[in-house]
C-alpha cells in the first residue's frame, strides 16, 4: 500500500507502451489487432494477480507471435485449431510449474543473461530508429540497418522533433521529479499535447477496436493432434524461457527474487484463458517489465493496473489513445533500450575471464541478429562445454612408482594411479590415456579418494578399463570413498577398498 502511486504510474506507462505492441503483434500474427489486445489484457491480468514475479508485465511478445503465426498458416481458416494450440500451451506451462521445472533457469550463467539483456537493449534501440525519424517500423534488425542509409533521406522532421524531445525528457528529467511523476509519463503528456495542438503531420497509434470478446471453447479434429501438440509444446517452451528470463531481468532491476514455478503456473492459466476469447498467446515481456519498474512499479498491482488501463483504452479512451504519436513511443523505447544494456558487465569487459567474454559476445550477437531463444540455448550449451573443459583441465591424474622397500616381491612392477579432482565424462578420456601408458605393470592401484564426485560416464570408463587390464593379466585394486563403492558393479568387490590404509601394499598412498 506504500507504493500505490508508483504502481499506478508504472502500470499506466507500461500499458501505453504495451498497447501499440499488442496491436502490432495481433496484426503480425494474422489473427487481427483485437487478438493482441485480448492477449495483453487477460494474460497480463492473470499473470500479475497469481504470478511469482510481482513486477513482471506479460502479454504478446515477438518470439511467441512468430510461432503463433505459423499455427495460423498451418491451420488456415481454422481458428479453433489455432486456439487449441494456445489452450494446450497453457496446460503445458501449468505442468512445467507443477513439476517445478522453473528452478533450472536459475542455473543459466551470468554471461548468458548479460548477452541476452544487452542484445535485447540493442534490438529495441535499432528497431525504433525508423519510428524515431517518422517512418514505418520494421521487425527485422538486419533489414532496418541495411535500409538505414536510404531511410535517412526521408526523415519526417516533425516526428524527429517529437522523438528527440521525448528522449531528452526521459534522459534529463531530474530524479527528484521522476520519483513523483515518471519521466516517460511526463513526455507522453507534453509531447502528445504539442503534437495535437500544432497539428503535426506524423503517424499515430490509430483506431482502437472497442468490441468485447465472446467465449468459445477451442475444438480440433483428431488428425490435427500431432501438429497441435508440437506447436503447443514449442510455444510452451518458448514462452517459459522468455518469461523466466524476463523474471531474472526483473530481479536484476528491482532487487527482488521471483518464484519460477508459481510464475509458470500463472502464465499457463493466463494463456489457457486467452485461448477461450481468441487471443494471442504471450509471455513475460522484458521491455514492458523494465518500463514498469523504471516508472515506479514494485508490486503485482502495477501489472493489474497495466491490464485494466488497456481495457479502459479499448472501451472508453480509444479516440484519445489513437492520437499518441508513434515517434513519442520510439523516444521512450530508445531510453528503455539504453537502460537495459548490461553496464555491470560492460564496465569490466577488458578484465573479464576470456571464456565468459566468449559466451557473452556469442549470446549478444545471436540475440541481436538471429533469434532470442537460439541465443540463450547456444549460450547455455557453450558455457556448459567451456566449464567442462575448464574442470577437465583442473583434474589431475598422477602415476607413482612404488618403492622397492615397500614391495620387496614385485619391486617397481606396482604403480599407483592417483585421480585428483572431478572424475566425470570430461576427464574420463584423460584417465584412459593415462592407464594406457602403464600397461607394462603387474599391479595397478587406482586411488579415487581425492575425487569429489564420479558420474556414470566415469564409472563405465573405470569398469571397462579394469576389465581390459584383467584381460592383460594386470592385477587391479580400486580405492574409493564409501559413497562411491556401491556405484561400481562389474568389479570384484574383493579388490575394492574404502580406505587407503587398508591396502596391504601401500603405507602412504596419498603422498
Amino acid at each position: 500500500m506504500n507504493n500505490i502511486k508508483g504502481d499506478i504510474f508504472g502500470g499506466v506507462t507500461a500499458a501505453i507502451i504495451a498497447l501499440p505492441l499488442a496491436l502490432a503483434f495481433g496484426v503480425a500474427s494474422g489473427a487481427g489487432a483485437i487478438a493482441g489486445l485480448y492477449g495483453a489484457i487477460i494474460l497480463g491480468f492473470i499473470a500479475s494477480l497469481f504470478g511469482g514475479t510481482p513486477t513482471q508485465i506479460s502479454g504478446p511478445t515477438g518470439p511467441m507471435t512468430v510461432v503463433f503465426a505459423s499455427a495460423i498458416a498451418l491451420f488456415a481458416g481454422n481458428i479453433n485449431a489455432v486456439m487449441s494450440v494456445v489452450f494446450l500451451t497453457g496446460l503445458f506451462q501449468i505442468a512445467f510449474g507443477i513439476f517445478k521445472l522453473g528452478k533450472y533457469v536459475r542455473y543459466i550463467p551470468y554471461p548468458v543473461i548479460s548477452g541476452f539483456m544487452s542484445g535485447i537493449g540493442l534490438i529495441i534501440i535499432i528497431l525504433q530508429i525508423n519510428p524515431f525519424i517518422g517512418l514505418d517500423g520494421d521487425s527485422s534488425v538486419i533489414k532496418t540497418l541495411y535500409n538505414l542509409p536510404f531511410n535517412l533521406s526521408y526523415i519526417n522532421t516533425q516526428a524527429l522533433i517529437i522523438a528527440a524531445s521525448t528522449l531528452a525528457i526521459t534522459v534529463f528529467t531530474p530524479k527528484a521529479i521522476s520519483k513523483i511523476i515518471p519521466s516517460p509519463l511526463i513526455a507522453l503528456v507534453i509531447m502528445t499535447t504539442i503534437s495535437i495542438s500544432l497539428g503535426f503531420d506524423i503517424k499515430t497509434i490509430g483506431e482502437i477496436p472497442t468490441s468485447l470478446p465472446s467465449f468459445n471453447f477451442p475444438t480440433f479434429e483428431i488428425n490435427q493432434t500431432k501438429d497441435i501438440i508440437i506447436l503447443a509444446f514449442t510455444l510452451a517452451i518458448l514462452g517459459s524461457i522468455d518469461t523466466l528470463l524476463t523474471s531474472l531481468v526483473a530481479d536484476s532491476v528491482s532487487k527482488t527474487k521471483h518464484n519460477s514455478n508459481k510464475e509458470l503456473i500463472a502464465q499457463g492459466v493466463g494463456n489457457t484463458l486467452v485461448s477461450l476469447v481468441g487471443g494471442l498467446a504471450g509471455a513475460g515481456a522484458t521491455m514492458r517489465t523494465v518500463i514498469n519498474v523504471k516508472s515506479g512499479g514494485k508490486t503485482r498491482l502495477s501489472g493489474i493496473i497495466h491490464s485494466l488501463t488497456i481495457l479502459c483504452a479499448v472501451l472508453f479512451m480509444a479516440p484519445i489513445v489513437s492520437q499518441i504519436p508513434l515517434a513519442l513511443l520510439a523516444g521512450i523505447l530508445m531510453k528503455v533500450g539504453i537502460d537495459i544494456l548490461d553496464y555491470k558487465f560492460l564496465r569490466i569487459i577488458k578484465n573479464a575471464p576470456k571464456y565468459d567474454l566468449y559466451v557473452m559476445v556469442v549470446v549478444f550477437l545471436l540475440t541481436v541478429f538471429v533469434d532470442l531463444i537460439m541465443a540463450v540455448g547456444t549460450g547455455i550449451v557453450l558455457a556448459s562445454l567451456l566449464i567442462v573443459y575448464r574442470i577437465s583441465k583442473e583434474s589431475n591424474i598422477q602415476t607413482i612408482e612404488c618403492k622397492e622397500t615397500e614391495l620387496q616381491d614385485e619391486k617397481s612392477h606396482t604403480r599407483i594411479l592417483n585421480i585428483n579432482g572431478a572424475f566425470f565424462f570430461g576427464s574420463a578420456s584423460i584417465f584412459e590415456d593415462q592407464v594406457n601408458e602403464v600397461l607394462d605393470t603387474k599391479h595397478l592401484i587406482i586411488n579415487c579418494t581425492n575425487t569429489p564426485f564420479i558420474d556414470l560416464s566415469a564409472i563405465f570408463a573405470l569398469e571397462d578399463m579394469i576389465s581390459k587390464l584383467n584381460d592383460l593379466n594386470i592385477k587391479v585394486s580400486l580405492v574409493l570413498k564409501k559413497e562411491h563403492i556401491e556405484k561400481i558393479i562389474k568389479v570384484d568387490k574383493a579388490h575394492i577398498f574404502d580406505n587407503v590404509e587398508m591396502h596391504e601394499h601401500i603405507k602412504d598412498i596419498k603422498n
